[in-house]
């Protein structure tokens, strides 16, 4: 089979993606593809003639227009088949405005935000208990993200998220663990728990050996394990994901689940996340990739 795995791409998350991309290439080479690599850093429509002569594309763009939908939607206008999410729900899950809310309605847990745009003004401090979480509304790998314990901090928090993003939130921080749930097809994975050295899991601990412990299976019960699987592999068909995606969480003290964000292009380099759930039952990196190639010819 003719694969073409993008990578690379023109947003913030670029490094990452060439990364991802080079290790999906890789795996794809290993199980016997015919493998191009193709990177829309300027401009996807120069790629129009590569796209037309491949069996499958396999989308290793993180942000941008690689996961907001853009390029989803125009692989689609080509008739070309590709892995991940369609356009719809690729937009809803990189608004994390628009899936927290679809999230709390069907009352499943998030925590409290609100959102400025531009020229909205800040929300009465008064009303905040810090600490509070500054990121951008529609970014990955914790770029221009901060957690602010005070008031004096917020101005700065705000104006590096704008940099970012048109549209920056701010939430409530939930004292617990980090974990992450991966979801391929109709099955939810081992959870991860991750615990990085310096308390947040930015990008320097995402991206650098050592930076950060992971646990997989994650030390949690069996009943409460089982309960947040669920709630990913729902979360997912939610939002309307296929092949596969990655739901963050926070874990409080009472053992509740607190729904952040939903990752329709994880990160699939060394260090990351579905890797190690994928490899905790049973599955090499590249049986992942051809797991998530299978998903991706059934429809």
């Amino acid at each position: 089979m003719k694969i073409g795995v993008l990578l690379g791409g023109n947003s913030a998350e670029r490094e990452v993606s060439l990364a991802s991309g080079k290790a999906i290439s890789a795996a794809c080479k290993e199980l016997g593809h015919n493998v191009l690599d193709l990177d829309p850093q300027f401009d996807v429509r120069l790629l129009v003639p590569d796209l037309l002569t491949v069996d499958l594309v396999f989308n290793g763009l993180h942000g941008g227009d690689g996961e907001n939908g853009v390029i989803p939607g125009f692989l689609q206008s080509l008739g070309v088949k590709y892995t991940g999410s369609k356009t719809e729900a690729s937009a809803i899950c990189m608004d994390k405005r628009i899936s927290k809310a679809l999230v709390h309605r069907k009352d499943l847990l998030t925590p409290n935000w609100v959102s400025l745009a531009n020229n909205d003004p800040l929300p009465s401090v008064g009303d905040m208990v810090f600490p509070v979480v500054i990121k951008p509304n529609d970014q990955g790998s914790t770029i221009g993200l901060t957690v602010v314990k005070d008031e004096s901090e917020l101005d700065d928090a705000i104006e590096l998220a704008r940099k970012f993003a048109n549209v920056v939130l701010i939430e409530e921080f939930i004292v617990g663990k980090e974990i992450t749930v991966t979801v391929i097809g109709d099955k939810a994975y081992p959870i991860v728990e991750i615990v990085p050295s310096h308390g947040l899991y930015d990008y320097e601990c995402k991206y650098n050996q050592g930076m950060t412990e992971y646990f997989c299976p994650a030390n949690i019960d069996k009943d409460l394990t089982k309960a947040i699987q669920e709630s990913a592999l729902k979360i997912h068909k939610l939002l309307g994901c296929r092949h596969y995606s990655r739901a963050d969480f926070r874990l409080d003290e009472n053992g509740k689940a607190w729904f952040l964000e939903l990752n329709t292009l994880p990160g699939m380099t060394e260090t990351s996340l579905v890797p190690k759930a994928a490899k905790a039952s049973g599955l090499s990196f590249p049986e992942l990739i051809q797991t998530i190639i299978n998903e991706a010819l059934k429809n």
